[in-house]
């Protein structure tokens, strides 16, 4: 006996899932294959286990991709205020912190597993630790009606339509370990390589070693040509390079622009609250007061003490020497690193350790329902399409709107109210 379901869905995370709980909310047989022990596993690792599951501040800025205006009506038929209710409703009480939603129990299994059960609840079918090997349509071997096969070591599954949500490659220890671009391709989708994104700079300079754990608040502006990407916070120095939420807002260009050979560099303004000239000012101010101490002691509780020290050595001035020895000119020159301190940008971390990746199906071969414009019935959702948001919880909508809008999709074309059972 074979069952043939309304779909079956690669991945059983975010969009995977939310696709799931809404075919099945129509009446779909729905089916989940998930290659790990466990569903949800990326849910509970995101900001740091306290899930941020979408944000206030709604702007197209924050979503990237080959084209946003594809995305743009995605995310507008599954909104800020839709996520909010849904998870309101299956038990999700949110949180805003600074415009940033999180569950009121502020753990992400609550995400997590308040969305499974509600896909249990309505019949989906859940299958883990099943790792998927090949899938294809044959529409001339039809299993009653099931156009979709998806092969496994645990035998074929059938469908009369797929929802692919494999994720990208970001995260592998989760589950995203790029196997759903070979799938695409295989449907005859095109796929833009993929690259990490939101994750850490490496740069060049031994001083990095000095710097490594080093936080401090400013502002980073990187340089790619003409064009510059700015972003301000909290900045972490590690012995690799750059880190930080607002370093990591502005890898994804870095990594487009790395991989295309192009020289990219970070302009790090490690003390954003006074202008050039008035820093200079109150350097010199320090040096002529604390004449008798050292020009690192006269810069205590300007920066960080390690931050103070390499940059009177990147100024070649000497920090144990006395600062009465140092003038206007030398301030000046210790205000514009500190203003401008530049390093070059060398490669980013891997896909260990990013939050998301560039690439994937472009939108303009699926339709704003995610369906794919080359095969009917095959949908695309989540990080596998070419869209990945920023900081804050807009990946994760992004999973939720194009997963609804999958869903609802096969719902209201595919439903047929009963399993069907053949015999083979």
């Amino acid at each position: 006996m074979k069952k043939v379901f309304d779909t079956v869905v690669i991945g059983g995370g975010a969009s995977g899932l939310i696709a799931a709980v809404f075919a099945a909310r129509s009446g779909c047989r729905v089916l989940v294959l998930e290659q790990k022990e466990k569903l949800c596993k990326k849910i509970y690792a995101t900001g740091n286990g306290k899930c941020n599951f979408t944000n206030k501040d709604w702007q197209p800025a924050y979503f990237r991709g080959s084209d946003y205006s594809f995305a743009e009506p995605v995310l507008c038929a599954f909104s800020l205020n839709d996520t909010l209710a849904f998870f309101k409703e299956i038990g999700v009480y949110p949180k805003e912190r600074n415009g940033y939603f999180y569950p009121a129990s502020e753990q992400a299994a609550s995400v997590a597993e308040n969305l499974v059960r509600e896909a249990e609840r309505l019949g989906v079918e859940c299958l883990t630790g099943i790792k998927v090997g090949r899938v294809y349509c044959d529409k001339n071997k039809q299993v009653d009606g099931s156009v979709f096969v998806a092969e496994t070591e645990n035998g074929k599954f059938y469908g009369k339509s797929m929802v692919l949500a494999t994720g990208g490659k970001a995260s592998p220890a989760h589950g995203s370990d790029g196997s759903g671009y070979p799938f695409a391709k295989s449907f005859g989708h095109t796929v833009i390589p993929p690259l990490p994104a939101i994750v850490q700079l490496k740069a060049e300079g031994k001083f990095f070693k000095t710097l490594a754990g080093v936080r401090t608040d400013g502002r980073v502006t990187l340089h790619i040509g003409k064009d510059t990407y700015t972003e301000e916070g909290e900045l972490l120095f590690a012995a690799y390079g750059l880190s930080g939420i607002p370093v990591m807002q502005v890898s994804r260009y870095a990594s487009v622009a790395l991989a295309k050979k192009q020289p990219v560099s970070a302009e790090l303004d490690l003390f954003p609250a006074l202008s050039e000239g008035d820093l200079a000012e109150e350097i010199a101010r320090r040096f002529r007061m604390m004449k008798d101490s050292t020009a690192e002691e006269a810069l205590a509780g300007l920066c960080n003490h390690k931050l103070n020290y390499v940059i009177l050595q990147k100024c070649a001035l000497e920090p144990t020497k006395k600062a009465g020895t140092y003038g206007k000119k030398d301030a000046a020159l210790l205000a514009e690193n500190i203003k401008h301190f530049t390093v070059k940008i060398t490669d980013t971390n891997g896909y260990e350790q990013a939050q998301a990746c560039t690439g994937g199906v472009p939108l303009s071969e699926l339709t704003e329902s995610m369906e794919s414009k080359l095969v009917a019935g095959l949908f695309i959702t989540g990080e596998l399409a070419d869209i990945d948001g920023t900081c804050g919880g807009y990946n994760l909508q992004w999973a939720w709107s194009s997963g609804a809008a999958a869903g609802k999709k096969i719902g209201g074309t595919y439903a047929s109210h009963s399993a069907v059972e053949t015999k083979h």
